[in-house]
């Protein structure tokens, strides 16, 4: 037969017991909270990531001839350009030219003749790798491109960088 000492023993027992079953309880409540808390921010991240798409990605080889006042560019690898979305800039020693090329084109003013490859109008609008682009600087188009000069173009396709190639004027 218990004593009254043995109850208050048991009770003294119970009472700590009963708050130690609640903490880990607690603990799990609180990381299941924090870890659905979790998914939802990667979740968000992940879908924000996608929606803003990069655009394409390609590799490009870029030559200049000052003798010539050509530029060309091989688009070398990567995904195919649509060059009726292509947006082109040149610089020669870094200025811009005064006439810029509205690709793909046939005769414009600041360059002899027409384009070569997919910067040609009556070309395919596609420009995958393995091709080259060509054009001839007209000698009105200043700044006039010369041996030695620093040449840069920047590939944009709707409103994106996709490319900024930099040489030296051979």
């Amino acid at each position: 037969m218990p004593t009254e000492r043995s109850r208050a023993a048991n009770r003294t027992a119970a009472g700590p017991a009963r708050r130690r079953g609640l903490s880990p309880l607690i603990g799990v409540l609180a990381l299941l909270a924090l870890t659905v808390c979790l998914a939802a921010v990667v979740a968000v991240g992940v879908g924000a990531w996608s929606v803003a798409s990069p655009g394409p990605t390609a590799t490009f080889d870029l030559e200049a001839n000052g003798s010539t006042s050509t530029i060309d560019i091989e688009h070398v690898a990567g995904d195919p350009i649509d060059v009726d979305e292509l947006s082109v800039t040149i610089a020669i020693d870094g200025r811009e030219l005064a006439d810029q090329p509205s690709v793909p084109f046939v005769g414009a003013s600041g360059f002899d003749g027409t384009p070569a490859g997919p910067f040609n109008a009556e070309t395919e609008s596609d420009w995958t790798s393995g091709e080259r682009a060509g054009l001839s600087l007209a000698t009105t188009n200043r700044p006039e491109l010369s041996t030695g000069d620093s040449v840069t173009v920047t590939l944009e396709t709707d409103g994106k960088r996709i490319a900024t190639l930099e040489t030296t004027a051979t």
